[in-house]
């Protein structure tokens, strides 16, 4: 994967809003239409795995969140309005476990298209990292019960089944895969 194609995708990944959906239809054409009712949307999730020299990931053990509570994942969370894939991946970094990121040390590792058993989608976005600033320290303890560092090749059997399936495909050098898609 090419840095030209990389530095495309991220410009790319911003959230611009409806704003920016009507300018775009106004300078094709379509100026007073508003399709975005109509178009499929997709909830973003961004992930960033930090890798010690030993090759082991940090994973953080989900708790009172409702959602994957005992299972393992790394910091990640959702890409808010505004921000660009890198920077969700270094503000939840911030958040979950204290530590700052350039995001000139983000290698980016892969995508996952996944589709939970209720037939809800969401795309992942995974970065890399083997330099970051302060310690990790668990700085959510309302939604975390704790810190492992874990081999990415071996996750522990309680790791969220979706990241899972990431760390897989990133292990064989995918940069893109599905994940309970019929098919």
């Amino acid at each position: 994967m090419s840095d030209a194609w990389l530095a495309m995708a991220l410009r790319s990944a911003t959230v611009n809003g409806n704003h920016d959906l009507q300018a775009t239809q106004a300078a094709d054409g379509e100026a007073g239409t508003d399709t975005s009712s109509d178009r499929y949307r997709s909830i973003v999730d961004i992930y960033v795995l930090l890798q010690r020299p030993d090759g082991l990931i940090l994973l953080l053990e989900r708790s009172g969140t409702g959602y994957a509570d005992g299972q393992l994942c790394p910091p990640s969370g959702h890409l808010e309005a505004g921000e660009s894939v890198v920077q969700g991946v270094i503000r939840e970094a911030c958040e979950e476990v204290g530590v700052r990121i350039d995001p000139a040390d983000l290698a980016f590792s892969h995508v996952i298209h996944h589709r939970n058993p209720l037939g809800q989608a969401r795309i992942g976005f995974f970065f890399t990292t083997t330099r970051w600033q302060d310690e990790p320290a668990n700085t959510e303890p309302h939604k975390c019960a704790g810190l492992y560092w874990a081999d990415p090749s071996r996750p522990p059997a309680n790791t969220v089944p979706y990241t899972a399936a990431a760390l897989a495909a990133i292990t064989r050098g995918a940069p893109f895969s599905l994940d309970g898609w019929p098919g």
